[in-house]
């Protein structure tokens, strides 16, 4: 797909064609094997239209691909620290000297990577990963495993938003493994997790299954504030994973069930690095309301809550805006998008450097553009994409 100045602007909608041509496929046969119309395909590779996750999983099948092949990864940045910590999960090693600051510096990483701070995320991670790992070896108890989980849902997130997927999964099995020492929830948000592996690498059907067994051991071992967390966070997986399959009847299931939770919290809270209450209920409606092409609906309802107020963190506005802006994009309200990529940006701007939505929303508005676009071009540079 060319810029504005006749340049190819990058994007996870720009690999498609030379994939596709890599394997001697025509439009018309990835179409017809894919199940999407060859005008959604053609406009995909020329820059017309917004390449969705949904849609990338179903040419990535076609093509003997994963979701995170189709889409490409972030660069690789230096991992070997995180590695070495990882690997020496079973190798205990010296106490840390203050073990009683490790919650805290779980604290203070959880508000890095709700403030999408991604460099300084993967900057302390493996020494705090390290300290509590040593600290649960010693102290044995469900609270310090508890913690070591808390970390590794820490590692698999940073994994996701670049789609590093062997380390996401990685680290989910580490995370399994410390749950299996730990509190019961620890298991439940584990679970949401390993199901975040499978939707980041396009098997939406096995997130499911995962989503559905993990709500049959949530709702035996969990009980009060904590049973509806667990319940939450797994319903909204299930939503967004249903969404992508455009199941429907699933997505409804998923959605009456997490905001029956829901009403159990007067607002959002924030345990074991995740959030979950009517505002992130809310997010996730929003982002499966575009996915199933309702996007009056994600518009009206993305609109109710920017206008009501929020205390959402940037982790969270950041793609609220993203598919704030793929509606109005899919609407043909091209200012509006643009618009709304910008606050994505101004949210957490390393989220939106990595995003897929975010990379496509740049090269989708850049090849709609005629004429050369300031605020356009300065989000470009800021992407690294020359235009």
């Amino acid at each position: 797909m060319k810029g504005m100045n006749g340049t190819s602007v990058p994007g996870p909608g720009s690999r498609v064609a030379s994939i596709r041509k890599g394997r001697g496929l025509s439009q018309v046969a990835l179409a017809q094997k894919a199940g999407v119309s060859v005008s959604l395909l053609s406009k995909v590779e020329v820059g017309d239209r917004v390449l969705t996750q949904g849609v990338a999983a179903s040419l990535a099948r076609a093509m003997g691909l994963t979701l995170a092949q189709m889409l490409g990864s972030a660069p690789e940045e230096n991992l070997s620290a995180l590695n070495h910590a990882i690997r020496r999960f079973d190798l205990p090693g010296d106490r840390p000297d203050l073990p009683d600051r490790l919650p805290r510096e779980v604290d203070d990483l959880n508000r890095l990577r709700w403030d999408s701070e991604l460099s300084k995320v993967l900057e302390r991670l493996p020494r705090v990963l390290t300290e509590a790992t040593n600290h649960a070896h010693a102290a044995g108890s469900p609270a310090a495993w508890t913690l070591v989980a808390d970390i590794y849902g820490v590692v698999y997130w940073l994994a996701a938003r670049h789609r590093w997927m062997h380390l996401a999964e990685l680290a989910t099995m580490k995370q399994r493994l410390a749950a299996e020492r730990a509190d019961p929830i620890a298991a439940i948000v584990a679970a949401r997790d390993e199901a975040g592996t499978f939707l980041n690498s396009g098997d939406f059907a096995g997130g499911l299954a995962i989503v559905d067994r993990a709500v049959v051991a949530a709702e035996s071992v969990l009980g009060g504030h904590e049973r509806a967390f667990g319940l939450g966070i797994l319903h909204l997986r299930g939503l967004t994973l249903a969404g992508r399959l455009k199941d429907k009847q699933t997505m409804n299931r998923h959605l009456a069930a997490a905001w029956r939770v829901a009403d159990e919290f007067p607002s959002d809270i924030a345990v074991h690095g995740l959030h979950f209450g009517p505002e992130n209920t809310a997010t996730h409606v929003i982002s499966t309301a575009s996915d199933m092409e309702q996007h009056r609906t994600a518009l009206s309802t993305a609109d109710d809550l920017i206008r009501g107020g929020h205390s959402l963190p940037p982790t969270r506005v950041a793609p609220l805006y993203m598919n704030f802006g793929r509606s109005q994009l899919a609407l043909g309200d091209q200012d509006a998008a643009l618009e709304s990529l910008e606050e994505a940006w101004a949210s957490a701007p390393e989220m939106a450097a990595v995003h897929p939505t975010s990379l496509e929303l740049v090269r989708v508005l850049t090849s709609l553009h005629k004429r050369s676009n300031p605020r356009l071009t300065r989000i470009a540079a800021r992407a690294g994409i020359t235009i």
